[in-house]
């Protein structure tokens, strides 16, 4: 059973996108209602915070110094920590009824982002990814292709190893997805569902039996090992590469969002969670919107530099 704490003791209203910054030794997220993007130094308990315009879905660092960033509306570039925003590529989805939500970058350096349907009536969710290297064929002018669609959450985003497969789940259809993926072409070939939970029984509420979560955030361990963070499950699942369920680890809240793997050897598992919960749930499980940490035996992946 995995020893859990709290980097920082400041709840988030909903946590997501952390990635460990190997260079900084921080760990960066995201809070996305709070409309806030954070990053901590965990040995000695510093927290920044950095107030955004529209709600952050997800961050990635970038290899020339600070971060790209995908608001509801697009996606923006911040040369440095609290300076200026600069719009990278604004996207035609209505505002209204959509935004970003999970993404990050590929490890040849694009930054991929996954949106988000609100009202969750329809599958109208989309998967794009946006090339900004100076090879990309463009001089290095943003090149967007969607990836995938037919989700009403986009979750989940992560690659194998040897980066020849990505997935991409839809959390409100409780299924992760796979596909073959050549890194060169960017051509994604053969999609399949990796792995399908169960659906939520009609009429539960938080805090019954019989019900294990949807499928939210992920992260992907050096053994090509899928770690997902299952919302309302109080889980997290460690899923095979071929997609079969290999272990569980209780969460200290109802509503883990998001791993990722730091510290010096990788082995040291953060998970952002959810805050913005009912009273009562956030009275029995106190550490409910907190970024927590645990140590675990296998290390996970660097996290993949945006490459403009």
């Amino acid at each position: 059973m995995p020893t859990w704490r709290s980097v920082v003791p400041q709840a988030d209203q909903l946590g997501e996108s952390p990635f460990w910054h190997p260079h900084e030794q921080r760990l960066y997220w995201v809070d996305i209602p709070g409309r806030q993007l954070r990053r901590a130094n965990p040995r000695t308990g510093e927290l920044q915070s950095w107030a955004m315009p529209q709600e952050p879905g997800c961050i990635a660092p970038a290899r020339r110094g600070g971060l790209v960033i995908a608001l509801r509306d697009g996606v923006y570039r911040a040369p440095d920590w609290g300076g200026p925003l600069v719009l990278l590529q604004r996207f035609a989805h209505d505002v209204g009824t959509t935004r970003f939500n999970d993404g990050k970058a590929d490890p040849l350096g694009r930054f991929w982002a996954g949106t988000l349907f609100e009202p969750k009536h329809t599958p109208a969710a989309e998967l794009f990814s946006l090339d900004c290297r100076p090879d990309n064929g463009q001089g290095g002018a943003p090149l967007v292709e969607r990836k995938a669609g037919e989700a009403t959450t986009g979750n989940g985003l992560a690659w194998s190893p040897r980066a020849d497969t990505v997935y991409w789940a839809d959390t409100q259809a409780h299924a992760i997805r796979a596909w073959d993926w050549d890194p060169r072409t960017n051509a994604m070939q053969r999609p399949r569902v990796f792995h399908q939970f169960a659906a939520k029984p009609p009429g539960w509420q938080p805090g019954q039996p019989g019900y294990g979560g949807r499928p939210d955030g992920a992260a992907v361990d050096a053994e090509g090992n899928y770690w997902c963070a299952m919302y309302e499950g109080g889980r997290l699942v460690q899923l095979s590469p071929g997609g079969q369920l290999l272990r569980e680890l209780p969460a200290p809240m109802l509503c883990p969002t998001m791993p990722c793997f730091g510290g010096d050897d990788l082995r040291t598992l953060y998970v952002t969670s959810a805050g913005n919960r009912p009273a009562g749930e956030l009275a029995a499980r106190p550490q409910s919107g907190h970024v927590v940490c645990a140590r675990v035996e296998v290390a996970g992946l660097p996290v993949n530099f945006f490459i403009d």
